[in-house]
C-alpha cells in the first residue's frame, strides 16, 4: 500500500489533489482536509462510483488506519490510491487548515 505524508497531501491540494476521508459524518463535520469528500468506510464499496478513476485517490481518517485498510479496498477496484499517514489528527497538529 502506498502512503504519503500531511505535507505532500498539502503540497497536492495545490494542484487540485482528489481526497476522500472515509470517517463518520459527525467526526467529518468536526473538521476535514479543505475539499474532502465524506465516503464513510462502511459505505465505500456502495459509492465507488462517485470517485473519479482518472485521478489519485488520497484517502484519509482520522490517524490513518481506516484510511490505509480502504486505500487497500481502492486499489482492489482499479483505483490508483494513496494513505495519508497519520490522518486529519496529524494534520490538525501541523496547524494546516481545516473545514466545517
Amino acid at each position: 500500500m502506498r502512503e504519503t505524508t500531511i505535507d505532500q497531501l498539502a503540497a497536492a491540494l495545490d494542484q487540485g489533489a482528489s481526497v476522500v476521508d472515509v470517517r463518520e459524518p459527525a467526526e467529518f463535520r468536526e473538521g476535514h482536509v479543505p475539499g474532502a469528500v465524506n465516503i464513510p468506510m462502511g459505505q465505500l464499496t456502495a459509492r465507488l462510483g462517485e470517485i473519479d478513476r482518472d485521478r489519485l485517490v488520497h484517502v484519509v481518517c482520522a490517524s490513518g488506519n481506516r484510511s490505509s485498510a480502504m486505500a487497500d479496498v481502492l486499489t482492489a477496484n482499479g483505483f490508483e490510491a494513496i494513505n495519508v499517514a497519520g490522518g486529519t489528527s496529524a494534520w490538525v497538529r501541523s496547524g494546516l487548515p481545516i473545514e466545517k
